[in-house]
């Protein structure tokens, strides 16, 4: 099967999935209080059983659910990714007494899950990290520091904190640890962020961790965090999409129904090229996250790089697509409450999280010179 096709009843889960964004989801979000964990929007993700598909599927489905729920309702969007996010390392690298105490409550919706890798100092540069995990006696540390930009923080029930180990090391000396958010030490504060989804800082003094609480090996939890973003850097380029086919799709409408200069919007040469243009850079960027996403299923190599680009074109894609739906729109798009108003706060930090879109342009660039110098090799 080539890499960006779906079969029919994919085509009809998205479809359905769109339908129960809008009118299950879609209510229960505007419900919810900006800036704050909206529990009973995660709790239905979980009763639809979208919170399991997180662990019984593959990137591609990711993908899919991602890009549909987007479409029309961003919130439940990022609900889901955000718990896939913070609980991937526990299944993917947990003990099975991890996996059974917190992957039920993720998949039911009652346990909220976070990933807390960045920190002031060390965002882009996720193998610069600070905080520190002390040595307690044989296989205990302390966890000492701060971590920031960290969604559905302070309010999330656990945390994949990754913590240095090994000073001086760079990336191998980096473990992760699954860490209750009931901890003594451990506390946190909300950020008030342009896009309306929970993130927040955490202040780590002195929380005790043990041998019990680390996610795959000591020193490799560098491994944890990649192996994450290398699965979720795709579906961040589905989330975009989605909110890019929602622009344009807005676009179409308006730009039809829309009277100007003795005709339609959509009879302006100008006008009807910029829609096109939209149409395309949305197609070929959700082509390139279906190729990433199938890559990954199939343990092809240079996932990394696969996964880079489609979160690049992505990213950057939904960008212009939504702000040229603005321009199109006029001021009728700026309202508070408008699709496109929303839209355009939502779609700007895509671009950021996850690797920055120049950290994704330095791992394609690293993955292609890695190739030259195989091909160079002497043989």
């Amino acid at each position: 099967m080539p890499a960006f096709s779906l079969e029919p009843e994919q085509i009809a889960w998205c479809g359905e999935l769109r339908t129960l964004a809008a009118e299950r989801l879609r209510p229960l979000a505007e419900k919810g209080e900006a800036g704050h964990v909206n529990r009973p929007l995660v709790t239905e993700l979980g009763r639809l059983g979208l919170l399991e598909r997180l662990f019984t599927s593959g990137a591609l489905d990711l993908c899919l659910m991602r890009e549909s729920l987007a479409y029309a309702c961003t919130e439940a969007e990022t609900a889901l990714a955000l718990q896939g996010l913070g609980a991937h390392p526990v299944h993917a690298y947990g003990t099975p007494p991890q996996r059974e105490r917190w992957l039920p409550g993720v998949s039911e919706g009652s346990a909220v899950a976070a990933f807390a890798l960045s920190e002031p100092g060390a965002g882009s540069d996720a193998a610069a990290l600070s905080l520190t995990a002390h040595p307690d006696g044989p296989g205990r540390w302390r966890l000492t520091g701060e971590k920031c930009w960290i969604s559905n923080a302070p309010e999330a029930d656990f945390y994949t904190v990754f913590a240095r180990t090994t000073p001086g090391a760079g990336a191998r000396g980096v473990t992760a640890f699954l860490v209750p958010a009931d901890r003594p030490g451990l506390t946190g504060r909300a950020l008030d962020m342009l896009s309306p989804h929970p993130i927040g800082a955490l202040d780590l003094a002195a929380v005790p961790v043990t041998a019990d609480d680390v996610l795959g090996e000591v020193d490799r939890g560098f491994r944890v965090a990649m192996g994450t973003l290398n699965l979720f850097r795709p579906s961040v380029g589905a989330f975009a999409v989605g909110m890019a086919q929602a622009a344009l799709d807005a676009t179409l409408a308006h730009t039809a129904e829309r009277d100007a200069f003795g005709g339609k919007l959509k009879d302006l040469q100008s006008v009807a090229h910029q829609v096109a243009e939209m149409a395309l850079r949305t197609e070929a960027a959700r082509l390139m996250v279906y190729a990433a996403a199938t890559a990954y299923d199939a343990g092809a190599p240079g996932v990394p790089g696969r996964a880079a680009m489609a979160k690049l074109l992505a990213t950057e894609t939904a960008q212009y697509v939504v702000d040229q739906a603005v321009q199109l729109h006029g001021a009728r798009a700026l309202r508070r409450g408008h699709l496109l108003e929303h839209l355009y706060r939502e779609v700007r930090a895509p671009r950021i999280y996850e690797g920055a879109s120049e950290v994704q342009r330095g791992i394609i660039a690293k993955e292609l010179y890695a190739d030259v110098e195989t091909l160079e090799a002497p043989r």
